[in-house]
């Protein structure tokens, strides 16, 4: 089997895209995922002996290439989870205490995974940050088609 291409977060775009530092010269191409890894990975110790035996990678969050240029690519960030956001608010619910209100099924919404803020220059708070390593993942497990007609 070949090696993973890898390199690095160049830029964080926005809340979803962000920018690595390898590009088509480096054979990467639109529609490959990577893997934002933890900068520290994680050592695996020997229960006996405390002897540190290697360490393993560990990923942060799964990207998928969106544009690729000769020296960079864009990714987003491609999985959606539901979150729930509570009793969406209505002529009838306005009426209701706040009992009987939390007692009402809950409004369900996708989000997509944004471990990054565009917002927070300094990363400081930011899952994912400028330098972080970044490596291909052959085996994917692809999402659920999803409704196009989504907003």
């Amino acid at each position: 089997m070949t090696e993973p291409i890898r390199g690095k977060v160049a830029r964080i775009l926005n809340a979803q895209e962000l920018a690595i530092n390898i590009g088509i010269a480096h054979g990467v191409n639109v529609g490959m995922y990577f893997d934002v890894l933890d900068v520290n990975g994680q050592d695996i110790k020997d229960p006996d002996t405390n002897e540190v035996l290697g360490s393993i990678e560990c990923p942060k969050i799964r990207i998928k290439i969106t544009q690729a240029q000769e020296r960079f690519s864009v990714a987003v960030t491609h999985r959606r989870k539901q979150v729930n956001i509570g009793t969406i608010p209505n002529e009838r619910t306005h009426v209701l205490g706040p009992y009987a209100r939390s007692l009402m099924p809950p409004s369900w919404v996708k989000k997509y995974e944004a471990p990054w803020t565009k917002d927070n220059p300094d990363e400081v708070n930011s899952k994912v940050k400028t330098g972080d390593p970044v490596v291909q993942v052959f085996e994917v497990d692809e999402p659920e088609k999803e409704n196009t007609n989504e907003k």
